[in-house]
């Protein structure tokens, strides 16, 4: 008898649970256990049958719930004895979500599976904060770079193409070497002017974002305390925030017409 069960890797986006897809919704409802990240935020969790079983299995730089080679036998074990897994993750599975670590897993033990996209931090982000990827004149091309590697050791990124003033670049996890990517961008010949975005919880009512340039990234960073989940987004575009800040105004008129209320 073929077994139906199947687990599917559900992007959750950044955290406004506006940004869910329809079908990662659906699947939400339909789930007999979710096994979820750090950075799925509580409204997206809130949105769960109260009946469904859950499993946390979060990391964060240096503590991990759980190793991901755990993960991946949590989640071949699941399916022999649930009908609907969902792995749920922050942002979307296969950009820098190691989903395709998992589904090759999955797939090597013969479980069935689904990849769901989610609304990636690079867009999502960035669009709250007010900040277009591209725009002409300003950035012809995008880029997605992790800021982090293994086991701390020194980033390996190719500087020399990075240092792009045409480019739009935006760093994942790259908290704990800010003067690193400051220093070597700087060095490889990108302006040391280059207006530059530290976007915290974007997309969510915490959001917080802060406007610097490149060789004060990381002295900005620290005297705000930016923490995690935190994004940084270095190029021209970075200037149009001023005048693109819908969000914000939004948040602010919000928050009025609620204290109206009380």
């Amino acid at each position: 008898m073929r077994n139906e069960a199947c687990v599917y890797l559900v992007g959750a986006g950044p955290g406004d649970p506006d940004l869910l897809t329809l079908k990662a919704y659906r699947l939400l409802q339909e789930a007999d256990v979710v096994v979820y990240d750090r950075l799925v935020s509580q409204d997206i969790l809130d949105l769960i049958p109260a009946g469904t079983s859950r499993i946390f299995v979060g990391k964060a730089a240096g503590n991990h719930h759980l190793g991901q080679a755990e993960i991946n036998e949590l989640l071949g074990n699941l399916a022999q004895r649930s009908r609907k897994v969902v792995r749920l993750k922050g942002g979307d599975p296969l950009i820098f979500g190691r989903g395709s670590e998992e589904a090759l897993h999955l797939t090597r033990l013969g479980v069935r599976f689904e990849i769901i996209p989610g609304i990636t931090a690079a867009s999502a982000c960035t669009t709250y904060a007010g900040i277009p990827l591209t725009h002409r004149g300003l950035a012809s091309s995008v880029r997605f770079v992790a800021g982090h590697c293994r086991s701390d050791q020194p980033l390996d990124l190719n500087w020399q193409s990075l240092a792009d003033p045409d480019t739009t670049l935006v760093i994942y996890m790259g908290l704990a070497n800010l003067e690193e990517i400051q220093y070597q961008l700087i060095t490889a010949g990108l302006s040391a002017s280059t207006p530059v975005a530290l976007i915290e919880n974007g997309s969510t009512q915490l959001q917080r974002r802060l406007l610097t340039r490149l060789d004060s990234l990381a002295t900005t960073a620290r005297s705000e305390q930016v923490v995690s989940p935190a994004l940084v987004v270095i190029g021209r575009v970075v200037a149009l925030a001023g005048e693109l800040d819908w969000f914000a105004e939004m948040a602010a008129d919000d928050y009025v017409d609620r204290s109206a209320q009380a």
